[in-house]
């Protein structure tokens, strides 16, 4: 069968062509809503700007397919073969992608909104602009992909591989990642306003001028990491280990840092205000020019700190161990 058969018995009412071969196709811009693909071969198929929707496609072998700005959202894509396929500004909302292998296809701002692609491989991918808002991303592969950009809001991670990803200037508010290993991940400028980041490894993470309002980050692990610039008001920070991490300039206005520990932490120019730091311990740490006012240090240690600038008048003490030793309150 070829392009124009198919073309004329679709025209006809015929929807279901399971396993034929159109292989080398040119199918731009069909217009083929419903239309039955399972198993078929369409290696090489021109699908760019076609309407697609509802249509099943699973199992089909689309390698090297250009579906490049078609529509294919509300269809089934189950372990279709999308390797090396052109995707880029492709729509796939609320699609089902379920074990298909994306290997090497390109995938640049392809909309997936609440898709549900849980167990996909997508290591290494260029997912640059890539829309996964409310998308099941459960088990999915993105080690060492690119999500520069990408919207993320609502999306289910939970068990996916985040190693070496790239998350610059990423949309990610809400996003559930309790737990989650982002050991040196780059999140510099990310949008992670009232994310569940608690117990997640951040370890040498890069978060510098991120918003992270609100967010859950109890117990979560940010030694070393990297937060200039970002704004951290009202985030629960209860029991984190944020020693030697470089807080520069960052905001805390009204944070929960009760027990955390920022040994070494630098907090040069960092808003505190009104920012609880109960029985937190911070020796060595830097906090020149940090604005203190109406902070609750009940507790804390700060022996050793850096503490040219600061007002501690402005602060709740009582039992707080100054830089020098004394305890005063």
């Amino acid at each position: 069968m070829d392009a124009q058969e198919l073309l004329k018995r679709y025209a006809m009412g015929e929807r279901d062509f399971q396993g034929i071969n159109l292989m080398g196709a040119n199918l731009y811009r069909a217009n083929l809503p419903n239309i039955d693909l399972r198993q078929a071969y369409l290696g090489a198929v021109n699908l760019s700007r076609a309407n697609l929707n509802g249509a099943n496609l699973s199992g089909a072998f689309l390698f090297r397919a250009d579906l490049s700005m078609a529509k294919v959202s509300m269809a089934s894509l189950v372990a279709a073969d999308l390797t090396k396929a052109n995707l880029k500004g492709a729509e796939f909302i609320k699609s089902i992608l379920k074990g298909a292998k994306l290997s090497g296809a390109i995938l640049n701002h392809v909309n997936l909104r609440q898709s549900n692609l849980e167990g996909v491989n997508l290591c290494g991918s260029n997912l640059q602009g890539i829309n996964f808002r409310g998308a099941n991303l459960q088990n999915v592969n993105f080690s060492w992909a690119n999500l520069t950009g990408a919207r993320l809001s609502g999306a289910n991670l939970r068990g996916a591989n985040l190693n070496g990803i790239k998350l610059t200037e990423a949309f990610m508010n809400g996003v559930d990642l309790q737990g989650a290993n982002l050991d040196g991940v780059d999140l510099s400028e990310t949008k992670l306003s009232g994310a569940n980041l608690s117990e997640a490894i951040l370890t040498v993470a890069n978060l510098s001028f991120s918003q992270i309002r609100t967010a859950f980050m109890a117990r979560a692990n940010l030694q070393a990491a990297n937060l200039e610039g970002s704004n951290l008001m009202r985030v629960d920070l209860t029991e984190a280990n944020l020693s030697k991490a470089n807080l520069t300039n960052v905001n805390l206005r009204a944070a929960d840092l009760t027990a955390a520990t920022l040994n070494q932490a630098d907090l040069a120019g960092a808003n505190l205000q009104k920012t609880s730091l109960r029985n937190a311990y911070l020796w060595g740490a830097n906090f020149m020019r940090v604005d203190l006012e109406g902070a609750n240090l009940t507790g804390a240690n700060f022996r050793g700190a850096k503490d040219h600038g600061v007002n501690w008048e402005a602060a709740v003490v009582d039992h707080t161990t100054l830089p020098n030793g004394s305890m005063v309150g």
